[in-house]
């Protein structure tokens, strides 16, 4: 009979094991509970790591690139979009607004419906209450962008040089503006000409589109937030900031427009009927 490996060997083994886990981008967690450091993914099984077993499929949060649309909160069905922007959701955001708006007529929950049909992922891919909180920060920042609806143009926008001329990919075209337009304030021409081409018009020739078609307007607002808002979800409404406006806002450049976007962001949860979590502020 062969002897029991001593205390020693079996503690040696499992240092090694650790090592080779670590060196593999894998990190056990307790109990099978995620509370990942950043930049790492909890796995469908609740274990933190950095590859595709951990951020595909399933995964959780973190750096997601399982479910589509750039990962995901985590799995699940998500939330009815339609279900949750009720009328009276909608209408309600745009009774805050100022008389004498141009998004009055503008923007309806028709034409969001219209627009979300084309991006699924949108408020999918983790549990009702994650998509719900989605949509509260969707739509957050969309009444903060636009004075509840209320701003197509941004305000003073034609005055203001949005062209990049280092982007030689999406190079800007002679008389057109890129100044902010539709639901987030789309700006730039680097956000113009791939928004168009995922759409289906010419961005960086017709950037007036966004301002003239309330459909293709939602759009261009739900390309933006799936290609560069929806993954950053498990990280907290801070993390949503941080990808639209950080530059001007985050790390104590504006609080106060910081914290608007934060009270509204608290305030569609509050009626949507989920919690906000935490990570509110960047």
């Amino acid at each position: 009979m062969a002897s029991s490996p001593s205390p020693a060997a079996v503690l040696a083994v499992l240092a090694i094991w650790l090592a080779l886990l670590c060196a593999a981008g894998i990190v056990p967690a307790a109990a099978q509970s995620c509370g990942c450091q950043p930049g790492l993914c909890c796995s469908k099984y609740g274990y933190c790591g950095t590859t595709s077993a951990y951020c595909g499929e399933g995964c959780q949060s973190g750096p997601c690139t399982g479910g589509g649309g750039g990962g995901g909160p985590g799995p699940g069905p998500g939330a009815s979009v339609a279900s949750v922007v009720t009328a009276a959701f909608f209408s309600g955001i745009k009774s805050q607004a100022g008389p004498g708006c141009e998004g009055a007529a503008f923007y309806t929950r028709a034409a969001f419906l219209s627009a979300a049909s084309s991006y699924p992922n949108f408020a999918r891919g983790g549990s009702a209450a994650d998509g719900r909180r989605e949509i509260a920060a969707f739509f957050a920042h969309v009444a903060h962008e636009t004075g509840h609806l209320c701003d197509v143009n941004e305000v003073g926008g034609a005055s203001m040089d949005y062209c990049d001329a280092r982007d030689a990919a999406w190079p800007c075209a002679a008389g057109q503006g890129y100044y902010g337009r539709g639901p987030l304030q789309l700006s730039w021409n680097f956000n113009y000409g791939p928004a168009g081409k995922n759409i289906g018009f010419d961005g960086l020739a017709d950037p007036g589109m966004v301002a003239r078609d309330p459909v293709v307007s939602f759009k261009s607002a739900l390309w933006f937030w799936m290609d560069n808002v929806h993954q950053l979800m498990p990280q907290g409404f801070g993390a949503t900031i941080r990808a639209i406006n950080g530059a001007i806002e985050c790390n104590g450049r504006n609080a106060a427009e910081m914290n608007q976007r934060v009270d509204y962001y608290r305030q569609y949860c509050q009626q949507l009927g989920v919690d906000p979590g935490s990570n509110l502020t960047c």
